[in-house]
């Protein structure tokens, strides 16, 4: 099912400062910011070998990140997998009961279609899978 790790989300509340961090304290390169609208948050990527690190900024009150930070505070948001077959594998999921936050694809950063799985169902871990749009 699973592929590889695909990234680590990790919500911040000051954007700008989290990504000279990452630059300039870590040395990474940012390969782009980009906002995902429907799920009012902003990401900047940063590659690190074959896994990236998403920065997470809630753009509305409302939105999951906002929410998660004034729960949580900034950190770990959740653990991203890549997929093949994304649709055929939460089929399978909820086939074996598992509890899911999507039970449709969705497109998230990168034009990639993403779903989630409920963390009482992964162990307090809020798990996504991701499959790759083919370019």
């Amino acid at each position: 099912m699973i592929k590889q790790i695909d990234h680590i989300g990790i919500a911040v509340t000051d954007l700008e400062q989290q990504m000279k961090f990452y630059s300039e304290v870590l040395g990474l390169s940012c390969s782009g910011v980009e906002e995902v609208s429907d799920q009012k948050v902003k990401v900047a990527i940063f590659p690190v070998g074959e896994v990236r690190i998403e920065l997470l900024q809630p753009t509305a009150e409302d939105s999951p990140i906002a929410k998660f930070l004034e729960k949580k505070g900034e950190g770990i948001h959740h653990i991203a997998y890549c997929v093949i077959d994304l649709e055929g594998n939460l089929k399978r999921l909820e086939e074996q009961q598992v509890q899911l936050i999507d039970a449709k694809p969705r497109v998230g950063a990168g034009g990639h279609k993403i779903a989630f799985l409920h963390p009482k169902a992964t162990f307090g871990v809020l798990t996504e899978l991701c499959e790759h749009r083919k370019s």
